[in-house]
C-alpha cells in the first residue's frame, strides 16, 4: 500500500487492552501515519503502540463519570461518532463492535469496517449488559431499568439505518458473519484476528492438577456456571478464575473451597497459567474469543461450549466441546480433558491460523480489493 495514502482509522473507545484492541494495533501496522478518532480515551489504558498515534475523540471523552461509567452515556454515542468528519482522507478503516461503524465518509472514499460484533447492548444480549432484574434476585440499577430501556429501540433503528454507510464489511468468524446478515442484511468477509502474543513452538510439559478460566466477570459469560460445576466436581477439581467485574462478589459467594480468585494478573503470570493449567473452561457463547486462541498457544486444552466462534477456533485435537449449558454437560468434558494426552503438533497447526502475519496479509488484500472497486 502507498505510503502517501492519507487514511483514518476510527475505534469505538480505548478503556483496555483486549481482543479488539489486538485488532486495531494490526490495523495500525499497516498504516503507520494513520490519525485515530475514538469515543473515548482513558490514557495509559492501551499500548505504547495504540497511545503513541494522533488520538482524536468525541465529546464523550470529555462528560464527567467517563472513565468507569461510559457505557450508561450508549444514547449518545450514535450522536458523538457522527461528528467526526474526513474529507481529508483517501480511506477509512473502522473496528467496530458498537457504533464505529456508523461513522459518516463523504462520497468517493472507500470505508471499510472490521466488525467484532454488532451491537450486543441493543440486539441479543441487552439483559446481559443492562439487566432489569440481577442473577441473585435483586432490582437492576436506575439507568438499567428506567433509562435505556426507552432508548433501546432507536439505538436498534439507528444500528441498522447506518450499516449500508460501510463499502466493505470484514468480521472475526463465520458466526459473526451470520449475525451480520440477520441484523442488517449485509454480507461479510472473514478475517481471522490476531492473537494477542503466538508463543514459541509449543514444548509438550508437565500439567498442573488446576482448570483456568480468563474472563470478565459479566453475566453473559456463565462463569457461574464453572463454578456450580466445580463446586459439583470436588475438592479433586481444582478452578483458578482471573478476571474481574460486577459478577464477582456473586462468584465468591457461591464458590466452594476448591476454587481461587485471583483478580487482575499480569501478563507473564497468565502465560505461565496457560503454560501449566490441565485445561481452559470457556462456557460462554463468544463472537469469536481470544482468549481460546491464547491458551492454545501454550497448549493448553480448552473445554468449550459448543456454539459460537469456539467452533472456529477449538478443534477436537486441541480441545474438548460440551454441548449443554448444564453442570452434567460441562462436568463430563472436565473428566474426558483430563484423560486425554494432547499432542504439542496438533496446538502449533491449529494457532498458526491466528498470526500477526496471516491477518496483515488477508486485511491488505481486502482493502486492495475495496480500493480498486471503488475507482
Amino acid at each position: 500500500m502507498t505510503s502517501k495514502l492519507r487514511v483514518a482509522v476510527v475505534h469505538d473507545w480505548l478503556t483496555g487492552m483486549r481482543g479488539g484492541e489486538a485488532v486495531l494495533e494490526g490495523i495500525l501496522k499497516l498504516f503507520p501515519d494513520a490519525d485515530l478518532f475514538t469515543l473515548l480515551h482513558n490514557k495509559g489504558s492501551v499500548s505504547a503502540f495504540i497511545e503513541n498515534r494522533n488520538i482524536y475523540t468525541s465529546f464523550i471523552d470529555r462528560l464527567p463519570l467517563k472513565k468507569n461509567r461510559y457505557r450508561n452515556y450508549l444514547p449518545l454515542f450514535p450522536a458523538a461518532i457522527e461528528t467526526f468528519e474526513f474529507k481529508a482522507y483517501d480511506l477509512v478503516v473502522s473496528s467496530s463492535h458498537c457504533v464505529a461503524k456508523g461513522v459518516i465518509v463523504p462520497p468517493g472514499i472507500p470505508h471499510l469496517c472490521f466488525v467484532h460484533s454488532p451491537m450486543r447492548y441493543v440486539w441479543d444480549m441487552t439483559g446481559d449488559y443492562f439487566p432489569y432484574t440481577n442473577a441473585d434476585g435483586t432490582s437492576g440499577g436506575f439507568f438499567s431499568r428506567w433509562i435505556f430501556p426507552f432508548f433501546a429501540n432507536y439505538l436498534r433503528i439507528w444500528d441498522s439505518a447506518s450499516a449500508p454507510r460501510v463499502d466493505r464489511y470484514v468480521c472475526n468468524s463465520k458466526f459473526v458473519a451470520e449475525r451480520l446478515r440477520r441484523f442488517y442484511g449485509m454480507n461479510a468477509g472473514v478475517v481471522n484476528p490476531p492473537c494477542l502474543e503466538i508463543a514459541p513452538p509449543i514444548k509438550s510439559g508437565p500439567r498442573e492438577e488446576f482448570f483456568l478460566v480468563v474472563s470478565a466477570l459479566v453475566p453473559y459469560k456463565r462463569i457461574d456456571l464453572a463454578v456450580e460445576t466445580f463446586n459439583h466436581l470436588g475438592s479433586n477439581f481444582k478452578l483458578k478464575i482471573v478476571g474481574k467485574g460486577p459478577e464477582l462478589k456473586r462468584l465468591k459467594s457461591m464458590a466452594a473451597d476448591n476454587i481461587e480468585f485471583l483478580g487482575s494478573v499480569s501478563r507473564e503470570e497468565i502465560t505461565q497459567l496457560y503454560a501449566t493449567a490441565r485445561g481452559l473452561v470457556f462456557p460462554g457463547i463468544e463472537d469469536f474469543g481470544i482468549v481460546p486462541v491464547e491458551a492454545q498457544t501454550h497448549g493448553c486444552p480448552v473445554i468449550a461450549f459448543a456454539r459460537g466462534g469456539a467452533l472456529e477456533t477449538v478443534t477436537t485435537k486441541t480441545g474438548v466441546f460440551f454441548h449443554e449449558q448444564s453442570v452434567q454437560s460441562l462436568a463430563q468434558a472436565v473428566q474426558s480433558c483430563s484423560r486425554i494426552k494432547f499432542k504439542a503438533v496438533d496446538f502449533q497447526k491449529n494457532v498458526s491460523r491466528f498470526s500477526q502475519g496471516n491477518f496483515l496479509t488477508k486485511m491488505s488484500q481486502e482493502i486492495d480489493r475495496l480500493r480498486r472497486n471503488k475507482k
